[in-house]
């Protein structure tokens, strides 16, 4: 039997060594419908921080307004943590709005929240604490002012947390005109860079006018200890951003974008932590040097990035979302999201017709189904997790998403007990010399076996061991999955590598309680636990297997089926459907009978 042991967090250091022994990945089953957020049965547990639309944030003085309060934005995504150097059992959280909302309050666009969580050390959970703040605001949580020092900003996606743990949100979703904007942003006179709003120290910029839409889509520096914007990063390009990561230098910021073509684009600061003044690039994989400058003082080259970057014969990719740095080998990870008819998504198809090549991988892919990038059949249904090697400047696949399915709709019976589909949110975590990569789901839809039958989305977290060689789907352990219609994004751990933080984003409204709300959620008990996970092992000679036996924790079956469960006296304590495990951590250790939809029974002991 093939067993695979990490320590995720141990306390050595402390003189503490906490031990405790689970199966980690609970199997979610075809006909799953989850209406809260879900964790597998183990030591860790999970707590519902910061709650759109019902917690009340703190607000400043807008639109001639006076400060007060509103209720929270929602769609929560991004989510930032930032060490308080004085306190190592307190750090702030920033939250990342995408929802788009006008306010004469809150002000008008998208937004953010952030607040600061002390660890109780008794029960390891967290609670939010009341601050005053420079401005005079009290209270838990705060709106983030944008509105008053760099403008308004159009959707808060991810972001960024530099390794002294700066912050910066990312607005994504692409405006073209004034006219686009939308009612959720009433004043579109045009922005006048460093007077509308605070001045940003970026050469070339303060004093140029720009139309009101040309001042959305840029990666936004934030205070999270004083909720207020600090300036929007005119010198990277104007590209419709979703995450990025710094270095641990402090010096080179790579930058992923949310669009179809998307490019791949670093900044290398003149000083480490002043990112005002440097040098940004955008990746072509057949120049030399494959960097290619593009001048970051010149105001219309940041205004147009896209057209500049497909003049100078950039790598284009499809939809490049979440980025993050492995502290230990400087490699540089990013999910390339994916979407459906990749081959006939027009911007793609423009692109590389101009000249830029697409990336690598997507000209071997389309080769391997007898196709081109541009052929018109060519679909990305389920997105991957690239790897880029700064000391090669080369790209490679860590794992691709599915597993892949010739047909629109899978049957439950047929659906895979486990599945990556369009990889999102994206953070390392470090436990020792272990490194494993947090992967958060992002449905684009649910055909191709996304989901299965079209059924209504899940969205799922996993770990991937980051020393698994040529990791497959097989690898990942599932964490959490969040309720019916949410997308999960935001995973991260707290500074001192005790908690992770996720967020709940657009559930169904049909959930029960706060689970109708996008929420901020932290999963804790990391630090309790080694974690072992067995691989099943089944027989060749067929029929109806289970395993382990005998069973603690979750029986496992050798297919996907309908099971009932019986004690010695016939009695039914148990049915799940269309599934390939059952839950046995609450039943009475004893001897069980479990029955198949075929009638075949198996005798096990729980113990």
């Amino acid at each position: 039997m093939k067993k695979l042991i990490f320590t995720l967090f141990s306390f050595a250091a402390m003189g503490t060594s906490l031990f405790g022994q689970f199966t980690f990945d609970p199997a979610v089953p075809a006909n799953y419908s989850p209406t809260t957020v879900v964790l597998p049965p183990s030591p860790l547990k999970y707590q519902v921080i910061f709650v759109g639309g019902v917690d009340t944030v703190e607000t400043t003085s807008t639109y001639g307004n006076p400060a007060g309060k509103a209720l929270a934005k929602q769609w929560h995504d991004f989510i930032g943590v930032t060490p308080d150097p004085n306190n190592p059992s307190q750090f702030w959280v920033s939250v990342n709005h995408e929802m788009q909302l006008g306010s004469d309050v809150i002000g008008d666009g998208g937004g953010m929240t952030t607040f600061k969580v002390q660890r109780d050390g008794n029960t390891d959970t967290l609670r939010v604490i009341p601050q005053t703040l420079q401005d005079g605001r009290n209270g838990k949580f705060f709106n983030v002012d944008f509105v008053n020092t760099v403008g308004e900003t159009g959707m808060n996606c991810a972001g960024i947390t530099g390794p002294d743990g700066r912050i910066w949100t990312a607005e994504e979703w692409g405006v073209g005109s004034n006219a686009g904007i939308g009612t959720w942003m009433r004043d579109t006179t045009n922005f006048i860079i460093g007077v509308s709003g605070d001045p940003t120290g970026l050469e070339g910029m303060d004093g140029n006018t720009i139309k009101k839409y040309q001042n959305l889509n840029w990666m936004v520096e934030i205070d999270p200890k004083q909720a207020k914007a600090i300036r929007k990063q005119y010198n990277w390009g104007r590209q419709f951003f979703e995450g990025g990561a710094i270095t641990p230098d402090n010096k080179t910021v790579y930058l992923g974008v949310d669009d179809t073509p998307g490019f791949f684009t670093k900044f290398v600061a003149d000083t480490p932590g002043d990112f005002t003044k440097g040098k940004t690039y955008v990746y072509a994989q057949n120049q030399n040097p494959k960097w290619v400058e593009i001048d970051n003082t010149d105001i219309d080259n940041m205004l147009n990035y896209r057209s500049v970057a497909i003049a100078e014969g950039a790598t284009v990719y499809n939809r490049l979302e979440w980025v993050t740095v492995d502290n230990t080998t400087g490699k540089v990870y990013l999910t390339e999201t994916g979407r459906d008819n990749l081959g006939a998504t027009s911007g793609w198809v423009n692109a590389i017709n101009a000249g830029c090549q697409p990336a690598q991988h997507h000209t071997d892919r389309a080769a391997s189904l007898g196709l081109t990038p541009t052929s018109a059949t060519y679909a990305d249904f389920y997105g991957r997790v690239l790897e880029f090697d700064p000391a090669t400047e080369t790209f490679s696949v860590v794992i691709e998403g599915g597993p892949v399915f010739t047909v629109a709709d899978v049957p439950s019976a047929s659906y895979p007990a486990k599945h990556l589909s369009n990889p999102d949110g994206l953070n390392v975590l470090y436990s020792g010399d272990k490194r494993f990569l947090m992967i958060s789901e992002d449905l684009n839809g649910v055909t191709y076996g996304r989901m299965p039958n079209s059924s209504t989305v899940v969205c799922e977290l996993y770990l991937l061991d980051m020393d698994i060689a040529n990791p497959g789907i097989d690898d990942l352990v599932r964490i959490s999955a969040t309720p019916l219609g949410a997308e999960l994004t935001g995973a991260t751990m707290s500074p001192d590598g005790k908690t992770l933080l996720a967020n709940c984003q657009h559930p169904a409204t049909t959930n029960e309680g706060v689970y109708k709300n996008s929420l901020t959620y932290a999963i804790t008990g990391w630090n309790n636990l080694i974690t072992a996970i067995d691989e099943p092992e089944f027989n060749a000679d067929g029929g109806f297997q289970v395993w382990p036996n005998p069973v603690s924790r979750e029986l496992t079956f050798n297919t996907v089926t309908d099971v009932a469960l019986f004690d010695m006296n016939g009695k039914l304590i148990r049915v799940v459907r269309n599934s390939q495990t059952i839950d046995m951590t609450d039943i009475t250790p004893g001897m069980y009978f479990v029955k198949n939809a075929a009638g075949e029974t198996v005798k096990i002991i729980v113990q």
